[in-house]
């Protein structure tokens, strides 16, 4: 069995454990859950959670769930084609990778409340923001790009 781990926000994780895991609209026609294969490195297996938390007041948590090793899954970097293979082998990909920043995994189904084997608390610091390669580099001062950001008009003026 592949163990994966979603982020998801803490005030849902009660309808979660109940409920399971919903498989969304992914903004290109599909339909499936955001995970993460629960790796030795715990950066790369939480990666996400601070881009996530930009957009989230709610702390996240992480909620781990079991899937068969061969169910299909898609895998890749955010910003490049997926590629289907098993779970198994997508935990592999990831784990092997030379830079597993950015890496994701998408399961194209839900996730039944039976899969899920808990709930966990993590740290709210763990991982990049605005894309893997970011830190040292300004952000963009651009209104698209600030909007709704802590500190958006500081970036703004800095930036003139």
């Amino acid at each position: 069995m592949a163990r994966f781990t979603h982020l998801a926000r803490e005030k849902d994780s009660l309808r979660i454990l109940k409920r399971g895991i919903k498989a969304r609209e992914l903004g290109d026609g599909t339909r499936g859950v955001y995970a993460m294969p629960v790796l030795p490195n715990f950066f790369a297996s939480h990666q996400w959670l601070r881009e996530l938390r930009r957009f989230r007041s709610s702390p996240l948590v992480a909620v781990d769930f079991l899937i068969d090793d061969h169910e299909g899954v898609q895998v890749g970097h955010y910003s490049a084609a997926h590629a289907s293979m098993t779970a198994a082998e997508a935990s592999a990909v990831i784990m092997h990778a030379e830079d597993s920043r950015g890496y994701e995994v998408v399961i194209p189904r839900a996730i039944t409340p039976k899969e899920i084997a808990g709930v966990r608390h993590v740290p709210q610091v763990v991982g990049w923001r605005y894309w893997p390669e970011a830190h040292g580099t300004p952000p963009c001062p651009c209104p698209v790009c600030q909007q709704a950001t802590f500190g958006a008009a500081r970036i703004r003026r800095n930036e003139t």
